[in-house]
């Protein structure tokens, strides 16, 4: 356990598994109150209690940045909780795969809808308090590598992660002359359950073994691996400190040199 982050409250979405999951316990770690959103509960309490038996603080608060009604009610449960937020981390995600003429318009809706949209009105929620913290203040977004390149059959998982970048960029310049921060941290394949989907949609799709088919995705990579979601972490773990204070509207990539922008 550090102090760095001791009178921060960080608020991660999508918080329950895999990337939000190894965030939320390494903000916990700098010492930041943390409060895990997503979906399910189950998941949710089983990182709070792990980050609370480290001697970390954190709580959890149910929300599905898909519904309008449930991000109005997640600020008022963070104040309730923890305080107003200093850190706010958008990675709550969703993948679909399909050709683009096979995507229809709910696919494309409800990648959308969480990728972005649920993004825009976290954001929205939480903008009076990150300004408020001025030079502490901090809005991060758990992109990909689709942020900044196009792949086969991801045709609205690219749009959506592409706009979150774009978005973070353009809010990064209105924040700048108040203190605030607003970065994009872009992962290539990461060891989470949504690369395994990836895998077994692979093996689904062409009859290859499912090792064959994660060699094809650990190759699109130069270190010929996928990246670990503490490595994902690390980053936002500096991003989210005072050493960071001077970084904004920045992409950083954490995919093993795949996409070299």
């Amino acid at each position: 356990m550090t102090t760095e982050l001791l009178d921060r409250v960080a608020v991660v979405t999508g918080g329950g598994r895999g990337i939000g999951a190894a965030i939320a316990r390494e903000l916990a770690a700098s010492g930041a109150h943390v409060v895990v959103s997503g979906r399910s509960e189950d998941v949710l309490a089983a990182v709070v209690d792990e980050v609370r038996s480290a001697g970390g603080r954190a709580d959890l608060a149910l929300c599905d940045v898909a519904r309008p009604e449930d991000v109005a009610r997640l600020r008022d449960r963070v104040h309730e909780l923890a305080g107003p937020a200093t850190i706010v981390v958008n990675n709550a995600g969703i993948a679909r795969s399909a050709k683009l003429a096979d995507t229809d318009e709910e696919l494309w809706r409800e990648v959308i809808e969480t990728n972005l949209t649920g993004a825009y009105r976290v954001t929205r929620a939480f903008h009076a308090d990150v300004v408020a913290a001025g030079r502490r203040g901090r809005f991060i977004y758990i992109g990909s590598t689709a942020s900044k390149v196009g792949f086969y059959y991801t045709s609205a998982y690219c749009a959506s992660k592409h706009g979150l970048l774009g978005m973070s960029r353009s809010l990064a310049f209105e924040l700048a002359a108040k203190g605030p921060t607003v970065n994009c941290v872009c992962p290539g394949w990461v060891e989470t359950d949504m690369a395994q989907s990836a895998v077994d949609n692979i093996v689904a799709r062409t009859g290859r073994s499912a090792e064959a088919a994660r060699r094809e995705l650990e190759n699109m990579s130069p270190m010929r691996r996928f990246m670990t979601p503490g490595e994902v972490s690390a980053v936002v773990r500096f991003l989210a400190g005072d050493g960071a204070a001077g970084v904004t509207g920045q992409a950083w990539n954490v995919d093993g040199g795949q996409v070299m922008i």
